[in-house]
């Protein structure tokens, strides 16, 4: 049966966080920080902050809730002046959700002050953790982010570029940081380019965002993505870019193409909405079915489900009314009121399904509880069959790189085959879009993505106090065909 061991995780592969930083002299930064930290509020839920820089000190703002909830005087932001600013939503999953994890960071040493938002997750951070504690180092939040501005302070470099550049390799795992100094912005991408940074230009400046969806609300015009191992620095000189770290084999995230990333974004030159409509077509090539209408769960489902329902030639119908003013995060600690969650999150339009047989599309199955939940709610609005279509290959092993999945045993698909999990939430039929279909709606060379959640085949070696992902027999046939994927 489908148990529930954690009351703070949800039933998603959930992410990490949502960085955004502006160099724009003579513009209300605060502001277009506050603006761009909405576009990205999907990213994260739990905290949000701004800092900003005025050429001489760092002032910041933070606090737990959405970006309405720290700032809900629109009016101070205005009085944080500066040219300069960093913002940061986050979802933990690394260090507890409590106010002094709250991002930016910022923090003050001998070579001046720093301010620090971080979107990714470093495998070796307990490590060096441990190592700068045994040092006489005193941390003052759980996160990762305080590890580098340790490393820096103990660089031994007075300039912050030249500090990175010493600190950023001893590393290891997915990262994309904006490091804001009173003069200066830095953004970083780790060196295969796990999590996304991209680049913009607004009229006076420049800008860094987890996602081009800010970009286009503040009216910046996308440059450029970050490349893997790189840093750019922006001042009043314009822009610099230097390698910390000699090119490495790109693997992005892949589950920002099905999931993370809004579909208005653009990943690699390529728009989200438009790659998550071909997924859907590929599923329905893949997993054929008799039905009378297709239905996708809100939100980030909808363009797989709008290609799906061409391919099969079915109407698109709104199944569902999903209640805006509930977070991503919405958990509550019992299963009944769990189950209760998902019925205040999404409501069955019983006129649309009743009777009917209904393809319901999602874009993930991670410990199957929300599936289940939702299957039984279009059963009870008189559903006649439901057929269930995943725009993601089954999801076996565990993420260490900065999403919410870090044991194998809390993953369905590792422990149960397809029919296996098809019965246990109550469906008809179930399909997964298969990794060779997703690869092709991408249609960007797979070498250039992390999959290792679909086949355990590792690009940065997971940490060895990690458990074993203990998928079945026929999953552990499976090869890593990459050379350095650690099995």
């Amino acid at each position: 049966m489908l148990s529930y061991t954690d009351p703070r995780k949800a039933d998603k592969m959930t992410e990490e966080c949502g960085v955004f930083g502006l160099y724009a002299p003579g513009s209300p930064v605060a502001r277009l920080t506050y603006y761009g930290l909405y576009a990205l509020q999907h990213r994260g839920q739990e905290s949000a902050g701004i800092a900003v820089a005025d050429g001489e000190t760092i002032t910041g703002e933070k606090g737990m809730g959405l970006v309405a909830d720290v700032f809900p005087d629109t009016g101070k932001l205005d009085q944080m002046k500066g040219d300069l600013a960093v913002g940061h939503v986050r979802y933990s999953t690394c260090g507890a959700s409590a106010p002094v994890n709250a991002q930016p960071l910022v923090v003050r040493y001998r070579n001046g002050a720093l301010a620090i938002a971080h979107n990714g997750n470093l495998i070796n951070g307990r490590l060096l953790r441990q190592q700068l504690e045994a040092e006489g180092s005193i941390f003052q939040t759980t996160t990762d982010s305080e590890i580098i501005a340790h490393l820096v302070a103990r660089s031994g470099e007075k300039e912050l570029t030249a500090a990175l550049k010493k600190t950023l390799p001893q590393l290891e795992g997915a990262y994309a940081f904006i490091l804001m100094t009173p003069d200066q912005l830095i953004g970083i991408r780790d060196p295969h380019g796990i999590r996304p940074l991209s680049l913009g230009k607004t009229a006076s400046g420049y800008v860094l965002a987890s996602e081009t969806c800010a970009f286009d609300l503040i009216g910046a015009q996308f440059l450029q993505d970050l490349k893997p191992g790189e840093m750019v620095i922006i001042d009043r000189h314009g822009l610099r870019f230097e390698r910390f770290a000699p090119p490495a084999e790109p693997a992005m995230c892949i589950f920002e193409f099905i999931y993370f990333a809004r579909p208005d974004s653009n990943l690699l030159g390529k728009n989200v909405h438009l790659v998550r409509k071909r997924m859907g077509r590929r599923l329905a090539r893949e997993h054929p079915v008799t039905a009378d209408l297709v239905t996708g769960v809100p939100d980030s489902s909808l363009s797989v489900a709008s290609g799906v329902a061409e391919e099969l030639g079915l109407p698109l119908e709104m199944g569902f009314v999903k209640n805006r003013y509930i977070g991503r995060t919405f958990i509550q600690p019992s299963p009944e009121m769990r189950a209760l969650g998902v019925q205040l999150k999404l409501n069955p339009v019983r006129q649309i399904v009743a009777g009917k047989r209904v393809v319901m599309v999602d874009d993930s199955i991670v410990r199957g509880t929300t599936s289940l939940r939702i299957v039984e709610m279009l059963r009870k609005a008189g559903a006649k069959e439901v057929h269930v279509l995943i725009s993601s290959p089954p999801v076996i092993a565990p993420c260490y790189y900065g999403l919410d999945i870090s044991s194998s045993s809390e993953l369905i698909a590792a422990r149960m085959s397809i029919p296996e999990i098809t019965r246990e939430i109550g469906a008809d039929s179930l399909g997964f879009l298969s990794e060779e279909g997703l690869l092709a709606a991408v249609d960007l060379p797979e070498e250039g993505f992390c999959r290792a959640c679909f086949n355990g085949c590792y690009l940065v070696k997971p940490p060895e106090d990690r458990e074993a992902p203990n998928w079945s027999g026929a999953q552990k046939n499976r090869r890593c065909q990459s050379v350095g994927l650690h099995l």
